[in-house]
């Protein structure tokens, strides 16, 4: 794929005033998946218990944070936040690792908002040991919860007897395990009404087919260019996202609770900065930057941006036509702003609600109207 620079519209979260469960969808889970779903649902796995990978990335929201409410996540002790909003776990795991595209020049892949792991098993393994999350104070911890549940029979049954003995290829076969329940159908369905459109299975509406041409149009939205929208020359599904990172100007969440934590937790307090990608690599030309989200399930994954800024689609889709004509808070990050492919884009408010309206075809588990279906 190339990784075409971005006249962006909509890269990061959109969503409007609508919200639903998402359908459940059957599929037949290998053993090994059913071991990492039984593993992401544990609730035991947190200290003090009560938490599971699950309470954060909920399948009846998307696999994204059910409540919508907070801008961030909460942990399992009650007064802790992230500094991010979560990203839906749905689709992750089709993200290369972090690299340098050698043709654009720019970073691609890896997981988290900021890309610090190369994939999902290494993802995985984060929020049990984060002080903020789970809470747990190693992985021993998590390991000999885990040699005392229900499914640690088919943790041995999937890895051998000796799985469980020592700590370290314990903890890393849990988080191995989640990754292959994050790889499978249930957690990436491709079930949407856009898929379905794809296969010549069902029509968009007239509202659904205008937002899909200005989503797809680099005169307009242009949302395309970074949230490809068509399959790929092998026929695969379209992903929505191409993993790059971009700083879209963003401002400042004041309704961060992350910024009122304790000293040990934020010693920056308010004036706290998200460097994103750049404080990974290191380099100060990519601070304020964050990977690209996929845009599969995005009806159901607000708050919006990596500080959940934004509550809604029309405000999102509003930043990005208004960002430098309008009286929006200066960007969280000034100095690497994308001022060349958004801000003035002159979008309708009819055109909005056109390209709200495709987003929404965006969500897995549609069902075929009965007539269709036969």
């Amino acid at each position: 794929m190339r990784f075409a620079r971005r006249g962006v519209f909509l890269c990061l979260g959109i969503f409007g005033l609508w919200i639903a469960t998402l359908p459940a969808t059957e599929v037949r889970l290998t053993p090994k998946q059913r071991l990492g779903k039984a593993i992401f649902f544990d609730a035991n796995l947190s200290t003090p218990p009560g938490q599971a990978c699950a309470e954060c990335h909920s399948p009846n929201q998307g696999f994204s944070n059910p409540d919508i409410n907070l801008p961030v996540s909460r942990g399992v002790h009650r007064d802790r936040f992230g500094g991010r909003n979560d990203l839906s776990a749905a689709y992750a795991g089709f993200s290369p690792p972090l690299h340098v595209d050698e043709k654009e020049g720019t970073y691609v892949g890896g997981n988290f908002w900021d890309g610090r792991a190369d994939n999902l098993v290494e993802q995985a393994k984060g929020p049990f040991l984060n002080l903020l999350e789970m809470a747990n104070p190693d992985a021993a911890a998590v390991v000999a919860k885990i040699r005392q549940a229900t499914y640690a029979p088919l943790f041995l049954e999937v890895f051998g007897t000796d799985a469980l003995k020592e700590v370290d290829r314990a903890y890393h076969l849990a988080a191995e395990a989640i990754a292959a329940y994050e790889m499978s159908p249930e957690v990436n369905a491709f079930s949407s009404k856009y898929d379905l459109f794809l296969k010549k299975l069902v029509t968009l509406s007239p509202a659904e087919q205008r937002g899909l041409a200005l989503f797809e149009d680099p005169k307009k939205g242009n949302c395309a260019a970074c949230h490809p929208s068509q399959p790929g020359a092998d026929g695969t599904p379209p992903l929505f996202t191409d993993f790059t990172y971009d700083n879209l100007g963003v401002p400042k969440n004041p309704e961060n609770p992350f910024y009122y934590l304790p000293r040990e937790f934020n010693p920056d307090g308010p004036r706290w900065v998200d460097l994103g990608l750049g404080a990974v690599v290191k380099k100060a030309s990519e601070n304020g930057k964050f990977r690209v989200p996929t845009l599969r399930n995005v009806a159901h994954t607000p708050p919006f941006m990596h500080n959940g800024v934004f509550k809604n689609l029309w405000q999102v889709v509003m930043f990005y036509s208004t960002r430098d004509v309008g009286p929006w808070p200066s960007p969280e990050v000034p100095e690497t702003v994308n001022r060349e492919e958004l801000g003035d884009l002159k979008l309708t408010a009819a055109e909005i609600d056109d390209i709200v309206a495709f987003m929404l075809t965006l969500s897995d588990g549609y069902r075929l109207p009965a007539a269709a279906a036969h």
